[in-house]
């Protein structure tokens, strides 16, 4: 599986970090911040167009988890704003994040070279400040398992479920208990295997669907 299909990096939900990079007394301020959807990075756009209504451009670019990914130039010329910005999220292995770099013109053209270099660095600071506040969180691909067992088994599935890698997220106990483990997709294999081995046969594991989360 290519790292796209495993596992990707976002923000805490409800963060904001800044980054700044100024070059000939262009200012440009790099807005970073978790999105879940579309609306969402379109609300947090027009948040910081507000914030910064007094500035040249507000150059967005956001990418979600699903695939979806969109970017702007706001004004700039092509290619040397929006792309550089939403390349430095790429290369961090970010998803589910809108970045927004907000210019204010100093007086002096840049050129496309400086435009490109400008965003990059004010983006990558803007990442780095994230790394900095240690508010990025890994989401990776999880299976849950759901197992029903006698209380006299407890202990020794527990143990199956640490054994393979997995981690407890809920017990329920009534007559049986239910166990909900989770594991990195993959992983459940070899527990559900040890638990159908473990009840001679009988397949007491219900195995949901793979979704990103945190492990």
């Amino acid at each position: 599986m290519s790292q796209s299909q495993t596992g990707y990096l976002t923000l805490e939900t409800g963060i904001e970090v800044q980054g700044e990079f100024e070059d000939r007394r262009s200012r440009f301020i790099a807005q970073l911040a978790h999105v879940s959807s579309e609306a969402e990075a379109n609300a947090f756009i027009e948040k910081v167009r507000s914030r910064h209504h007094d500035a040249r451009h507000n150059v967005p670019a956001w990418v979600l988890a699903d695939g979806r990914e969109r970017s702007s130039d706001d004004g700039e010329p092509s290619r040397t704003a929006g792309m550089p910005t939403l390349e430095v999220l790429h290369g961090a292995g970010l998803k589910d994040v809108c970045c927004v770099v907000t210019r204010y013109f100093g007086g002096t053209l840049l050129g496309p070279g400086g435009l490109v270099r400008a965003y990059t660095a004010a983006t990558q600071a803007a990442v780095e400040a994230a790394q900095k506040a240690d508010c990025m969180v890994e989401m990776t691909l999880v299976t849950r398992v759901v197992v029903q067992i006698p209380y006299s088994a407890y202990d020794r599935i527990t143990r199956m479920v640490a054994d393979a890698g997995g981690r407890m997220r809920d017990s329920v106990f009534a007559e049986d208990v239910q166990l909900t483990c989770a594991f990195r997709t993959g992983d459940e294999e070899a527990f559900v295997a040890a638990v159908t081995d473990f009840a001679n046969g009988d397949d007491i594991c219900r195995v949901g669907e793979p979704g990103f989360a945190e492990f």
